[in-house]
């Protein structure tokens, strides 16, 4: 598994080997105890899968807030999609600053993104599906967003007007946002 890190604390691209053959492929996406011995030690207890039809489906900026907060680890099954993550840790010296890494079926990377970060990403493809862990389980009442176009985010959406939920169109901006970390 090769390990990158970004610019942001706690952010990280992880890239699994892949074994191919004559059949395709196998690939170890996640095992705690060698990601343990790099340092990261999380405990994922649910797995998300989302689908978009559309090119330029955005979701995001998502976040759960303490004590229901999660860590997330996110891959492409199919498609192509821009993941971001932007940093909501109250006294970060990167605070609502964001990276954003181009995940594909392809490609076959993952973004590891901590607690105190907020997530969200479009897709490029058509049928693009997006597989999570997230290590605490969905608590409504500590669902929180922050609305996609206000952290300076580059969507490269090229002046297209990106496909949003009802929820994300509402969110506050950043700059009126009181973070829960």
């Amino acid at each position: 598994m090769q390990i990158e890190q970004t610019a942001l604390e706690g952010v990280v691209i992880l890239t699994p080997a892949r074994h191919q053959d004559g059949r395709g492929f196998f690939s170890e996406s996640w095992n705690r105890d060698r990601m343990a011995q790099a340092g990261l030690n999380y405990d994922f207890v649910q797995d998300n899968h989302s689908m978009s039809l559309t090119p330029g489906t955005l979701r995001g900026l998502h976040f759960q807030a303490p004590p229901h907060a999660q860590a997330k680890l996110v891959r492409c099954g199919r498609g192509r999609l821009f993941d971001v993550a932007v940093d909501i840790r109250r006294g970060s010296s990167t605070y609502g600053q964001w990276v954003g890494v181009d995940l594909s079926f392809d490609n076959g990377r993952q973004l590891l993104i901590p607690e105190g970060f907020l997530h969200g990403f479009v897709t490029r493809e058509p049928e693009t599906e997006v597989i999570y862990k997230c290590s605490h389980g969905y608590a409504p009442a500590a669902d929180g967003a922050v609305h996609w176009d206000s952290c300076g985010i580059d969507w490269g959406l090229e002046g297209a007007a990106p496909l949003l939920s009802d929820k994300d169109a509402a969110a506050p901006p950043l700059s009126a946002f009181d973070t829960p970390f």
